[in-house]
């Protein structure tokens, strides 16, 4: 009986809990387009369950924006040749991403490359 119990308990957790599919939706990236941006890192935000990069990007014109670059979480990002000290504050980088549907400063990270042309990690 107690058995059944709990297994019950945990499919109605599953079932009441939506934000978990709802956090990793990619609904809000426009993943039919891409974006270079070139800029300089302010900030590798190394963190779980995501890691960002803040980026200010000098736009058309000639004013400083800052962007904001998700991506996947560390454990993803190891596998793929990252390091929380690929970046570091005041690198040049240029980096493509699917922007946000909303045209707000952001979007979800595809490729980057250092200034000296050096592909940062390994392509999936």
């Amino acid at each position: 009986m107690d058995t059944k119990r709990a297994a019950l308990g945990g499919l109605l957790l599953l079932a009441c809990d939506t934000s978990a599919g709802a956090h990793h939706s990619r609904a809000m990236f426009d993943l039919r387009q891409q974006r270079t941006l070139t800029g300089t890192v302010r900030e590798f935000q190394w963190t779980n369950p995501h890691c960002y990069i803040q980026l200010t990007v000098r736009n058309a014109a000639g004013r400083d924006e800052e962007w904001s670059v998700e991506m996947g979480s560390p454990i993803h990002l190891q596998g793929r040749g990252w390091g929380k000290r690929t970046l570091r504050p005041g690198d040049r980088v240029t980096v493509t991403v699917s922007p946000l549907r909303n045209g707000r400063n952001g979007g979800e990270f595809v490729t980057a490359t250092a200034a000296d042309g050096r592909p940062l990690g390994r392509q999936a």
